[in-house]
């Protein structure tokens, strides 16, 4: 049987946040492509393909945040979606599959940062949850 929460305000701003910077850097990748693809060091069809990602992504979170029941995993999403930004990030400053300078590296760590922000918020506000009876 699948667990269904109440999301608390605190995990639907978190959400509301998610999605938010989610499309700001979606839209910074679609409109600065070019400057990110060679602060970056990877190939402009790579960040239209993140930012297309990043830019789908950010709809769950606002779906999720307007429900007023959802099913715990729901908020996993979201969680787990986040670390492996935060890992792609990482792996990319470290040389895995681009060439970023120092500007480029710092930008990563920024991502890498907030992601890792942001999957501890939702985290915390999914062990705080208050679960519906069956």
């Amino acid at each position: 049987m699948t667990a269904t929460i109440h999301p608390s305000p605190f995990v639907r701003r978190v959400l509301f946040a998610d999605a938010i910077v989610s499309a700001l850097t979606a839209v910074l990748m679609l409109v600065e492509d070019a400057f990110l693809s060679s602060l970056l060091g990877v190939p402009a069809p790579m960040l239209a393909a993140a930012a297309a990602g990043t830019l789908l992504y950010a709809a769950y979170p606002v779906w999720a945040a307007t429900r007023q029941t959802l099913p715990r995993a729901a908020v996993w999403v979201p969680v787990l979606l986040n670390i492996v930004w935060a890992a792609d990030c990482l792996a990319l400053a470290l040389g895995g599959g681009g060439q970023p300078g120092a500007a480029g590296q710092a930008l990563l760590a920024v991502q890498v940062v907030g992601a890792i922000v942001f999957a501890e918020l939702e985290y915390l506000g999914l062990r705080r949850a208050i679960t519906v009876a069956a």
